[in-house]
This record gives C-alpha cells, structure tokens and sequence, in this order.
C-alpha cells in the first residue's frame, strides 16, 4: 500500500483543497479507511469554508487567463494530461480498488475511460464549430461562436471517482472553463491523486494556478458554498436524485446552469428468442460490476413467462460462480460494498421485497469471517418481485436483481417504464421486430437503449 501512494506522490496527511498547489486548510480529519480490510489508507485535513473562498479566487482569476489560451493549445495540454495518466494508469487504478473496491480490471478499465476522454476533449479542442446563417436583414451576417462560460463546479460520486471528473473537466478545459472539484468523501484521496497528476502537467505547461482546482470538505459548508457561489454559473454534479433535486433548486434559484447524473433504476427485457448464454452473462455483469454500485447497473429483469423459471435457474447457476472477495486478487469477480451502511441499506430493502410480497431466490446475505468480517461483503441476490412493489420502484446501490414476468412486449414495455428513472435499458431478442420496437418511440423511455447488450457500459 504504501509504495502505490509513494508512486503517486501522496504523503500520509493530505490538504483537501488544491489550486495547483496546496492550500492550508482548516477543517477536521477525514480519515481514508479502505472498504476491502477496514484498514487506514491515510488522512485528509478538509478544506473549511475560507479555504473554499481562496479555491474560488484562484480559479476566476485563471480564468481570465486560460480562456485566451487557443483552443487547440488547450486541448494539447489536456492530451498530455492523458498521456500522464496513461504513465499512471497501474498505481492510479491501485489506488481506486484500495478506496473504493473495485476489482483492478474495472479499476484499469475506468483510468482507461479518462484516457479516452482526454484523447475525445483534444479532439474537440479543434472542433468548435459554429453555424453561419443567412440574415434577413440587409448588410447583416449571422453566426455562431462558443464563448467559455467561467469556473465550473464539478460533484461527483465514490463509485467512478476518476472517469465522472474527466468527462466533465477535460471537455471544460477544452472549452476554456476552468474547474472546481468537490469529490466524494469517500473516494478523497483517490481524486487528490488525480489532481496531483493533471496539475503536474498544467505546471509543466505554464497553465496558471487555479486552472484544475479540488476542494474536500462538509457536504453541509463546502457543498453548500460551491452550488450558492454565483461566480460559478455550471454545477454539474453525479449522484442521487435527492441530491440533485437540492442542488437544481439552488442553482436555479441565482439563475445558474446544472447538469445532472443521477439514479438509474435499469431493466432489462429477455424474450423467448433470445440467445441465453449471452443473456446470462450480460446480466450477470450488469448486476455484479462495481458490486452493483453503478448508475447503470441492471436492477429490474422481465422475462417472458414461457421462459422465466428456465432463465431463473440459468442465473441462479451463474451467480453461485462469481467468486466474492478481495479485489486487488486477481479472479475475484465482486468486491466489497463501500461501507457498512450500504450493506445495512441492502438488507432493509430486501426485507421490505418480502413484505411486499417478493422473495429470494439466491443470495443476499451478509457474508462472515476472514477477510469478510473487515469489510461490507454480501453475496448478490437474485429475486422474484410483483411489478406493482414500491421496492422495485426505487434504486438500492447493491447488486440486487428483481425478476418480472411479462405476457406480450406491451406489457414488458410499461413494466420497463413505469419507474421515474431512465438512464439504460436492454433487450435481449434475435427478432428484428422486438428490437426496433425497443428502440422506437413507443419502447424504452432511456437515454441509453441496448439491443443484446447490457445496461452497464462506458459509453
């Protein structure tokens, strides 16, 4: 453990507020335990709400200096940031398994996806076109042109505490915004981490301090003070939907911008003529990925009646294989939850599936002893649920999985619909008609629809 954090230039007490550089701060200890072995990581001294007006400054006054940077000179300091990642790609990935859980595969997989997002904004450096349109008026011409919108807020979550700051950061800076973070307390070092490395390469570029800019601290100040603060017109911010309700209330109340990633309660659809091998393992790793901590994980399955016990079984099978455990081993296939209150959160919603008339299928338990006894670990669950239970309506970040029964691709669509999210969705089908009517107006209300394809992807 510690010569990853060596490699990644971290020290056993680290400031929450950076601007390039650290800024003293003043708020209590916030302790970084790791989710695998309940071990301390190390301690962040949190940013108190001065240390906050002092990030703010630093990044309105790099502001007025980094929107008359040329687009194109942007985006080739943002392909080095990559670059710097890609050079840190094994110690950063480390580091997310030993804050967060993941197994290394998905933790590669989500330091490759800011990569790619680095190699997306340098490319977008030189694409911002705008329309030019005829006028109706004489001598007149008309036409488009970007201008940077200022400081932009940046929230996100434990679950991709690298991946959700890229896509927004790395396209703000492209645009000549510049940006404030304010991660997850439960993924702090891991976001410093990343900070260190991007602000090494702005340094490096003669980029000025308070470009990239990081701030961890209270939800209840620091978080209050970032989505009130009118010299910050975008708050983007990743996580639940009570979240994001409060924080497009108080945006929307100074006339601020939002962009907002919230839950996602996803279903996936298996007809009769679906390839069941594919089926089963797309759902599976739908389900089990991130230990069904993703906004895109598959929570709801409907499955036609004429083949629902068959599938049942076909997944119970498959879910006894995935071997639960220590992430950072290699074939492990779940890690731990986040903490113990997810664990917690888990038992109380399959509690609440019994009493409204569900049951368990396979799994759900709370595992013991060993490496288990140190950590939140739980074997995932399979369950039968009637399509009317509030259960099914809500979204419980664990991986549980609720089996629907459906009669005629009408009815599937309106079990598929009838939750208030819609972030992914899939189908599984070898009939032309069955898909297109998926993906046609009539079918999946997401903004992601699959054909033979699970919910849960980095596009």
């Amino acid at each position: 453990m510690n010569a990853i954090l060596e490699k990644l230039h971290l020290t056993k007490e680290e400031m929450g507020a950076h601007t390039g550089s650290p800024v003293n701060c003043s708020g209590g200890i916030l302790p970084v335990v790791s989710p695998i072995n309940g071990r301390s990581v190390g301690k962040i001294r949190q940013a108190g709400v001065d240390d906050f007006e002092i990030v703010v400054q630093r990044s309105v006054r790099a502001f007025s200096e980094w929107r008359m940077v040329p687009a194109p000179k942007r985006g080739e300091i943002i392909r080095r940031i990559g670059n710097a990642f890609r050079k840190q790609k094994k110690d950063l990935a480390s580091l997310v398994t030993l804050e967060v859980g993941k197994i290394r595969a998905e933790s590669e997989g989500e330091i490759q996806e800011a990569i790619d997002i680095a190699d997306f904004a340098t490319g977008q450096s030189r694409m911002l076109y705008g329309l030019t349109m005829p006028s109706e008026r004489p001598g007149h011409r008309m036409f488009e042109q970007w201008h940077p919108l200022g400081p932009v807020g940046v929230i996100t979550a434990f679950n991709f505490p690298v991946a959700v700051w890229a896509w927004n950061a790395f396209i703000a800076l492209a645009a000549g915004d510049t940006v404030i973070w304010k991660p997850s307390s439960k993924a702090s070092l891991t976001a410093i981490a990343a900070m260190k490395t991007a602000c090494r390469v702005l340094r490096e570029n003669d980029a000025p301090e308070g470009v990239m800019s990081l701030v961890i601290g209270d939800r209840s100040d620091i978080g209050e003070a970032l989505i009130a603060d009118r010299r910050i017109p975008l708050i983007s911010a990743t996580g639940s939907v009570r979240m994001g309700r409060h924080i497009a209330e108080r945006v929307a109340g100074r006339l601020g911008k939002t962009i907002l990633e919230l839950g996602g309660n996803n279903a996936a659809i298996v007809t009769p003529s679906a390839d069941p091998d594919l089926a089963v393992r797309s759902i599976l790793f739908g389900v089990v990925g991130t230990a069904g901590q993703r906004c895109t994980t598959t929570r709801r399955l409907i499955v036609h009646k004429d083949i629902f016990e068959i599938f049942s079984e076909a997944l119970v099978y498959a879910f006894k294989q995935i071997r639960v455990g220590d992430p950072m081993k290699k074939g492990t296939m779940m890690g731990p939850l986040i903490d113990r209150d997810a664990a917690r959160k888990m038992q109380v919603a399959l509690k609440l599936l019994k009493e409204q008339g569900g049951r368990i299928r396979y799994g759900g338990e709370i595992l013991s002893g060993g490496i288990f006894d140190a950590g939140a670990y739980v074997s995932p669950c399979i369950c039968e649920a009637p399509p009317d239970s509030g259960i099914v309506f809500e979204e419980t970040f664990a991986p549980i999985l609720y089996m629907i029964r459906y009669e005629h691709m009408e009815e599937a669509i309106r079990y598929h619909n009838q939750v208030s999210q819609g972030l992914s969705s899939a189908i599984f089908t070898t009939d032309i008609r069955e898909s297109e009517f998926f993906l046609s107006h009539q079918g999946s209300d997401c903004g992601i629809a699959n054909v033979n394809a699970g919910t849960s992807g980095a596009e």
